[in-house]
């Protein structure tokens, strides 16, 4: 049968009609996009987050900050002599030894701290491990002069008291993992408190001076479990010192780093 002019327009007509629903029916790319990045805990849009202090990243080349108390302030948890050979000695250490690294690779002196660890795969082979070792270490002791006070100790308060019981059921039962962990981390390293990727707290430990914030988790409290850190008092009962560092834990600055994570 021979269709007609007309016939031919009205089914041209039709068939622009059924084109133009189908395609319109279609998931939009952009919408797929931010739904992924919203899914996803580890975005880039949390990698700026500064670490070592809340308000700002550290810098390179990498500077020793100085000790908001003094080395005595401690006393009834850390000895003077310690804390001046752990500040002055190992962490200057760490900074100078950072510092020396980076001379042979200018381009990453415009990175942070932060940055560096955050993707070391991207830092030259031959420096890598010392910039995971070192610039982990200026971080973590950066963190751990903070967290700690003479006025500190006694019960967590603020937000941190109640994120803790609801995750760990009391703050005694997480003092317990916590120096369980700490005892049982072999050799050198640190026990934490961490927001990890799914924006759980959590305790973890990291050996020699590895920072959780390079498999993407926010350290929130940590302690220093190195020899150097407790050996002149506490000699070989790193179990003693455990439980009596928690007499000088800063929960302000706690609190402070917990709001930060979120």
């Amino acid at each position: 049968m021979k269709l007609s002019l007309w016939q031919k327009f009205i089914g041209f007509f039709v068939g622009v009609i059924l084109i133009a629903t189908f395609y319109g029916c279609q998931p939009e790319g952009i919408a797929q996009t931010d739904q992924t990045t919203a899914a996803n805990p580890t975005a880039s849009t949390t990698d700026a987050r500064p670490i070592a202090f809340v308000d700002r990243q550290l810098t390179t080349p990498a500077k020793l900050p100085p000790l908001p108390y003094a080395y005595d302030a401690l006393e009834k948890v850390i000895d003077a002599e310690t804390m001046k050979l752990h500040h002055d000695k190992h962490h200057a250490a760490y900074v100078n030894n950072l510092n020396n690294a980076l001379q042979k690779h200018k381009e990453l002196q415009n990175k942070s701290v932060e940055a560096l660890l955050r993707d070391l795969n991207s830092v030259p082979e031959d420096i890598r491990t010392k910039v995971r070792n070192n610039a982990g270490g200026h971080l973590n002791h950066t963190i751990f002069w903070q967290i700690m006070s003479p006025n500190g100790g006694g019960q967590p308060t603020g937000e941190i008291a109640q994120e803790i019981t609801k995750t760990f059921g009391s703050f005694e039962e997480f003092k317990k993992q916590f120096n369980q962990a700490g005892g049982d981390r072999f050799g050198s390293g640190w026990v934490w408190l961490v927001r990890n990727p799914q924006r759980q707290l959590q305790i973890v430990s990291t050996p020699n001076q590895d920072s959780p914030i390079a498999e993407g988790s926010y350290p929130i409290l940590g302690n220093d479990v190195w020899e150097h850190a407790y050996y002149l008092r506490y000699q070989n009962r790193r179990a003693d010192y455990l439980k009596n560092w928690w007499n000088v834990v800063n929960w302000v600055e706690v609190n402070r780093r917990n709001q930060a994570s979120k």
